[in-house]
């Protein structure tokens, strides 16, 4: 495995975009609220459109992308809470444990600093003790604030989530009053 990075995508890139995240769905449908075959369904301007309301990154081994993890802003119950929310992070599994993730996660917090949110928001499944794991390692916290996970097929039991929250600012304790 070469040397990891992580690159900022454009507008220009939906197609590069659309590639990693339809290999996420397929890969993994347990994991997202959407499935495979239904966002094969979308046209151009609806990818584009999806570039536009949330900044994408992914992860390359040379050429290849082998991750993806958006980062947008949080409806947020605060006005005052400027608070962004990393979603729809992935990572080919042939690269798991791997620090490709760490990596993807770490730049979206980067570019959340950089777009001026005060924290960072990555829901994770309760009962998914690896994903608690590296978000609590990475140094998110849990909250109180709780939410069904709806999937994408319909024989797949609901889970619930909680968010966790990751400062951006000067007070790591500091947790938005809409999370609390």
């Amino acid at each position: 495995m070469s040397d990891i990075t992580v690159r900022l995508l454009g507008d220009e890139d939906w197609q590069t975009y659309r590639d990693v995240r339809l290999a996420a769905l397929k890969e993994s449908p347990e994991a997202f609220s959407a499935s495979a075959a239904e966002e094969q369904q979308y046209d151009e301007e609806l990818w584009r459109r999806r570039m536009q309301r949330s900044t994408r990154l992914v992860a390359q081994d040379g050429d290849d992308v082998v991750g993806v993890v958006s980062v947008g802003g949080f409806e947020a119950e605060d006005a005052d809470d400027r608070v962004a929310e990393l979603f729809g992070l992935w990572v080919n599994p042939d690269l798991r444990g791997k620090g490709v993730a760490w990596k993807l996660v770490q730049a979206g917090a980067e570019q959340a600093k950089a777009d001026d949110y005060g924290h960072l928001v990555y829901w994770v499944a309760t009962d998914n003790g690896r994903a608690v794991a590296f978000a609590s390692s990475f140094g998110f916290r849990p909250t109180d604030a709780r939410r069904t996970m709806k999937h994408a097929s319909p024989n797949a039991p609901d889970d619930e989530e909680m968010a966790m929250v990751y400062p951006l600012g000067d007070d790591p304790g500091a947790v938005p009053n809409s999370l609390q």
